[in-house]
């Protein structure tokens, strides 16, 4: 059994407007669902990816009146972008600075060059070039041009504050494999690299270790989960069975309608999610039009009024 990579990353957000502004504007990423919290239909859950909402591109947050997070260990601390060669990373060094973005200067990573970034509710991104592995679905109404867009997620951070019990879970259950080990470029810890599948930034988990640290609490610019990929139902069923098998507490198999999800808890208390890559975004509405309507999955489509009238509009 084997998870195939990164799925999505699901953060937290406290000013939607803003947050779909800055995602769709500065960022250049398509919002490809518009749709709620399946367990909080108050709260908008929105889908920024690539040009096809293709799995292992898509940023999703949650819109929560929460205070900001509270940064430090047991978190999710840093989502990896992927863009294409050096041109990319002095694009985008440029167009941080035109637009007031922080960001650091150009680096190398984890033998990647990289550029470190926030959002202005501090949620932490790293820009890596991934040397154009893969099939990219550019936007064609982007403002990015094609050639400098995001091409998906990879590699992710995660912030534990003792290594042992996690290394156990990602490598006795869900077979990942340990690849390298690099000292954190921010001189907070060493980190440990583990891979899925065919491996690359697309399918990398980066574990910090960083016992020094302060317990983190989410809040507004915090990641509330990260989602591995894997094929399709009968794949998470293994997955549910597999973790079971290892006395490894889970949600159990979970429908969301765009994909099936299964929802645990690594040791250090980072929740996960493995998710199928289909039937995918395009289920309920054409590839044309997507995130344009608010969507609802039929079991909450009977409520939609009463759910529209508590959303509050997206400029």
């Amino acid at each position: 059994m084997q998870l195939t990579g990164i799925h999505h990353l699901t953060a937290i957000t406290a000013d939607a407007s803003a947050n779909k502004r800055f995602y769709t504007d500065v960022l250049g990423l398509r919002l490809v669902k518009k749709t709620v919290n399946q367990d909080d239909t108050s709260a908008y859950h929105l889908f920024y990816a690539d040009g096809e909402g293709t799995p292992g591109t898509d940023v999703t947050f949650f819109d929560w009146p929460v205070e900001r997070e509270r940064r430090g260990a047991t978190s999710i601390s840093r989502t990896g972008l992927r863009v294409s060669g050096e041109n990319s990373l002095n694009y985008w060094a440029a167009r941080f600075k035109d637009t007031g973005v922080f960001a650091e200067p150009i680096r190398v990573i984890d033998g990647r060059a990289a550029i470190d970034f926030e959002d202005a509710e501090g949620q932490r991104f790293r820009l890596v070039d991934d040397g154009g592995a893969g099939v990219a679905h550019p936007w064609n109404r982007s403002p990015v041009p094609s050639e400098f867009q995001i091409r998906g997620l990879g590699p992710i951070t995660i912030s534990v504050p003792r290594l042992e019990k996690t290394q156990a879970l990602l490598t006795d259950v869900l077979n990942m494999k340990e690849e390298r080990q690099y000292a954190s470029p921010d001189g907070e810890g060493e980190v440990h690299v583990y891979g899925m599948g065919e491996g690359g930034p697309a399918a990398e988990l980066h574990v910090a270790v960083q016992p020094a640290l302060p317990m983190a609490r989410q809040g507004a610019g915090a990641v509330h989960h990260v989602a591995f990929r894997t094929t399709d139902v009968q794949a998470i069923r293994a997955w549910a069975d597999r973790l079971s098998e290892y006395r490894v507490p889970s949600s159990g198999e979970v429908e969301r309608y765009y994909f099936r999800s299964l929802y645990f808890r690594e040791p250090a208390g980072n929740l996960f999610e493995i998710a199928t890559d289909g039937p995918g975004f395009t289920t309920d509405e054409p590839l044309e039009s997507l995130g344009e309507e608010l969507s609802l999955p039929p079991f909450l489509e009977g409520r939609r009024q009463f759910i529209e009238a508590n959303l509050k509009p997206l400029d």
